[in-house]
C-alpha cells in the first residue's frame, strides 16, 4: 500500500503544479505569501456563513491579544491588493491553509481546507455579469487542460469535463426546478451539462429563500445586472462521476463595493461591523475594486485523479473506526 500512496502523493503534485501554472497564466497572477492566523476583532477573518467557530488563542508577546486561525482569505486578499500596489489588470495568488472545525466530516469534508486563493484588481467598469464569466471561462479552460493532462499521463484517469461551462443564475435554476432543493437542483443541471457555473448566491430568491448562505461583506450578491438577475458571485459545479454528485471546485465573486456592502449588512442585520478595520478601509474608499475566489486543492486533485474520498488526497484528522471502514471499500486515507 505504501507505494500505491507514494504515487498519489506524486500525481497530486502533477496536478497542483499543472492546474496553478495555468491560472496564473490565465489571471495574470502574482504567487504571494499569506498568513495562517489574523487578529480576532479586525474583520478580516471570513466568516463564512456567519455560524462557523474559527479556532482562537490569546498571543503571549501581544498582552494575550486574540488570534484566530483562519476560515479563508477573502477579505485578507483585497487588503493586500492595496498594500502591494497591485495595478489594474493583475492579481495574487496564494496557497490558503485553513482549519474549520465546525465542518461535518463527509467524503467531501475535513477541517483541514486548502485551497488556491486569488484576488485580482478591477476597474469599476468590469462590475458586471460579462466580466465575471469571462473570468470563469479563464478559470474553467485551465481545469478542463489540466484533465487533459492528467489522462495523457495517467491514462486510467480518463478525462469527463464538457468543453464548455454551463451559465445559470440561481433564480433561473430554480424556475427550472422549482420542486426540488438546491442541493437537489444543483445534482440536477451538473447532470445534464458537466460543468455548471451557478451565478447570484446569497440573496433572497422569489421563493422567499437564497439559494445557499453567503457572507455580506465580500462577494457582492445585492447587485442588478444588465440581465435582470442579482448577484455578481456563484459557484462552479462539476458533475463527479465516481461520488456520483455535483462538486463544487470553485467559490467566486466581484467584491462589494461600498453601496453593495452597506445593503449586504443591512440585510444581515449586521451593521455593527462597518466599525471594523476592513469595512472602514472599504467604506473610506481604501481598498481597489477587485474580484476573487477560492479553488479547492484538495476538491480539484480529488476530482482529478478520480477518487471517492477527501482523505485520499489530502492528510486530516479522522478516527480510526473510520479509516478502518474505508479501507475496507479500497479506499486508503493520506
Amino acid at each position: 500500500m505504501g507505494r500505491n500512496l507514494l504515487k498519489t502523493e506524486q500525481a497530486i503534485t502533477f496536478v497542483k503544479e499543472t492546474f496553478s501554472k495555468k491560472l496564473i497564466k490565465g489571471l495574470n497572477l502574482i504567487p504571494v505569501s499569506s498568513p495562517l492566523v489574523v487578529l480576532d476583532g479586525t474583520g478580516i477573518n471570513d466568516d463564512l456563513n456567519g455560524v462557523e467557530r474559527p479556532v482562537g488563542f490569546p498571543i503571549k508577546s501581544l498582552n494575550d491579544q486574540r488570534a484566530v486561525v483562519v476560515h479563508s482569505l477573502a477579505k485578507w486578499k483585497r487588503v493586500r491588493l492595496k498594500e502591494l500596489d497591485i495595478e489594474e489588470g493583475e492579481g495574487i495568488l496564494t496557497d490558503m491553509r485553513a482549519l474549520r472545525p465546525d465542518e461535518d466530516y463527509t467524503p467531501i469534508h475535513s477541517i483541514y481546507v486548502d485551497q488556491w486563493d486569488w484576488e485580482k484588481h478591477i476597474a469599476l467598469t468590469d462590475r458586471n455579469l460579462s466580466y465575471l464569466q469571462n473570468t470563469v471561462l479563464t478559470i474553467y479552460n485551465a481545469l478542463y487542460e489540466t484533465e487533459q493532462e492528467v489522462q495523457q499521463r495517467y491514462p486510467e484517469k480518463v478525462a469527463v469535463l464538457p468543453q464548455e461551462i454551463k451559465f445559470v443564475s440561481s433564480e433561473e435554476l430554480l424556475s427550472i426546478y422549482p420542486d426540488l432543493s438546491p442541493k437537489e437542483r444543483e445534482n440536477a443541471i451538473a447532470k445534464a451539462h458537466g460543468a455548471v457555473f451557478l451565478y447570484g448566491i446569497g440573496a433572497n430568491l422569489s421563493n422567499g429563500v437564497p439559494h445557499d448562505g453567503r457572507a455580506a461583506d465580500y462577494d457582492d450578491w445585492s447587485t442588478d445586472n444588465e440581465n435582470g438577475y442579482k448577484g455578481l458571485n456563484g459557484d462552479i459545479l462539476v458533475w463527479n462521476p465516481i461520488l456520483n454528485t455535483a462538486f463544487e471546485l470553485s467559490s467566486m465573486g466581484i467584491r462589494v463595493d461600498k453601496t453593495a456592502l452597506l445593503h449586504q449588512l443591512t440585510v444581515r442585520n449586521n451593521q455593527e461591523r462597518t466599525k471594523l478595520s476592513f469595512h472602514t478601509m472599504l467604506l473610506n474608499d481604501q481598498l481597489p475594486q477587485s474580484i476573487g475566489g477560492g479553488i479547492g486543492q484538495s476538491r480539484v486533485c480529488m476530482f482529478m485523479l478520480k477518487k471517492a474520498h477527501i482523505g485520499e488526497v489530502q492528510v486530516s484528522i479522522w478516527d480510526q473506526n473510520h479509516r478502518l471502514h474505508l479501507a475496507g471499500q479500497d479506499i486508503n486515507l493520506l
